[in-house]
Parts: structure tokens; C-alpha cells; sequence
């Protein structure tokens, strides 16, 4: 890839290289011309009369050894403390006799610059789970939460009733205005984790039908094509109206709830570790 700063691209390290060797103009002429300095005109010129065109492509920068690279054994001493100790470069490298910048490289090297790469339990590195293509599966599923008056929450406005009586009409007046739930619709690609979402009044069928249509249609806008649609066992999925709507795009619904009540117990297992 040539560098953004690059004064010449293939193409015109052609053109110059030709101005010079077939054309014969002088260097300095061809420098000028093509805004490089002399012994850049001279380089591109030879290099295009050893290897012809070929020559003008990029060439990696990477030397051909690295004689400063941290020795393989020592790479794995440092993965090894990582995963068995889970400490940060500075202990590692405390530990090892060795500076902490070039702890921090090899961790990066290996994908285990932060610790949030590896597992709780295992202190393995985190791979994340992920379907082969976009739209082979889409999660969707309703998040609910609690709306927030201006004045504050429901425990604001419960404690000043308690503690005042007097304004207690007006806040059950301000709070039956403003105070309820909020639905939170999700559709999110398991491959590209490209995502929907939208504050919806309630989690009805007919609601979830026309938020999954539109998510639809972004994610066809985005190039994908489901294929899949998996949710949970909330009413409005159970509905005929959720099946029909998917069967007629072709998509193929899958519930979840059976399969995630049984993985529970392993993953309480797993998340608490040796605790």
C-alpha cells in the first residue's frame, strides 16, 4: 500500500521512470516535472530499467531479519505469567527482568493486551462466538426499562409523597404523566454485529412485527440478507402474526428459552470459577 504522504503512486513511478529511460529526458528535468527530488527520479528510473513495471509496485518496509526481537522463548514466558497470573506488563516485567514496553508488545503480538481478553474463570483468551456469514442468524429481543421523570425516579417521588403530604397530588398528577416503561427493540447481525434498535411504547405483536420489519429493510439497505431470526419466548414472538410475517420473507425463526434455561447451571459453574 503506498504511504498516504507518497509524492508518487505506481502509475506515476511509471511515468517517470519512461520520461527518463525511453524518452531520455534528464533527471533533473523529470524530477522537477513530477515534484521529487533528483535521487527519487534516479530511483524510480533504475529500478524500472532492472524489473520493468513490476518494479514501480510498493515493497514491504519490514527488514528482512529482526536481530531486536524479543526471543521466542522468552515470548511464551511472558504469555505463560499472563494467562497464569493475569498480571499487567509492569509485574511481568518486574518478574522477568525485562522493561515493560516490551512486555506490552508481545501482548499485543498474541491478541493479550488487555485483560478483559481473557476469560474470568479460565483465564483463557476470549473467543468470540460468531456465525460464517452476515444475516446467517439475527438476534432479536425487547429490553424493558423504567422511564425517568424530570424531577427524578419513582423513589423520588415516593419519598416526597411519604415525607409531604401536602404536595402529594401534584406529584401523583406529574408522576401519572410521565412515570411507566420504556421497550427497547433489538435486532443485532451475529456476524457483523450490525444493529437495530428503537424505543418502542410496548412489547405487543403488532409492535414487534413492524420494529422487525424495518430492521429488516436496514439490514437489506447494509447488504444483508437474513436468513435467520432467533428470539426468546416472549408472547409477541409465539405469535401467528411473528410467524407468518417471517415465513413470508423466507426466514426461519428459532426460540431459545429451552436451550438457555439449561446452559444456566454450567455457566454459574464456570463464571464463578473456583469461588
Amino acid at each position: 500500500m503506498t504511504h498516504a504522504n507518497a509524492p508518487l503512486t505506481p502509475v506515476g513511478r511509471l511515468r517517470l521512470a519512461l520520461c527518463v529511460v525511453d524518452e531520455g529526458w534528464p533527471l533533473r528535468r523529470a524530477a522537477e516535472r513530477f515534484q521529487v527530488s533528483v535521487s527519487t527520479a534516479k530511483r524510480w528510473a533504475d529500478r524500472y530499467r532492472d524489473e520493468g513495471e513490476p518494479g514501480m509496485a510498493d515493497r514491504s518496509s519490514r527488514p528482512p531479519t529482526s536481530p531486536g526481537r524479543t526471543p521466542t522463548r522468552t515470548e511464551r514466558r511472558i504469555i505463560k505469567v499472563r494467562l497464569a497470573r493475569r498480571w499487567g506488563p509492569a509485574r511481568i516485567a518486574f518478574l522477568l527482568r525485562l522493561v515493560p514496553p516490551t512486555v506490552h508488545r508481545v501482548l499485543t503480538r498474541f491478541g493479550l493486551a488487555r485483560l478483559t481478553h481473557l476469560d474470568r474463570a479460565t483465564a483463557q483468551p476470549v473467543r468470540r462466538y460468531e456465525r460464517a456469514t452476515p444475516g446467517e442468524l439475527v438476534h432479536v429481543d425487547i429490553k424493558i426499562f423504567g422511564n425517568i421523570p424530570d424531577r427524578g425516579g419513582h423513589r423520588s417521588s415516593a419519598g416526597k409523597r411519604q415525607r409531604t403530604r401536602n404536595l402529594g397530588k401534584k406529584l401523583d398528577r406529574y408522576c401519572g404523566s410521565h412515570v411507566g416503561y420504556s421497550y427497547l427493540h433489538n435486532a443485532v447481525d451475529d456476524h457483523s454485529r450490525l444493529a437495530y434498535s428503537e424505543i418502542l411504547p410496548d412489547e405487543k405483536k403488532q409492535t414487534a412485527v413492524a420494529f422487525w420489519q424495518r430492521a429488516q429493510t436496514f439490514f437489506a439497505n447494509n447488504g444483508i440478507t437474513v436468513e435467520r431470526v432467533l428470539t426468546d419466548n416472549g408472547v409477541c414472538y409465539k405469535s401467528r402474526l411473528w410467524r407468518d410475517t417471517l415465513a413470508t420473507a423466507g426466514i426461519t425463526h428459532k426460540r431459545s428459552e429451552t436451550e438457555r434455561r439449561a446452559a444456566l447451571p454450567q455457566w454459574l459453574h464456570t463464571h464463578n470459577g473456583e469461588f
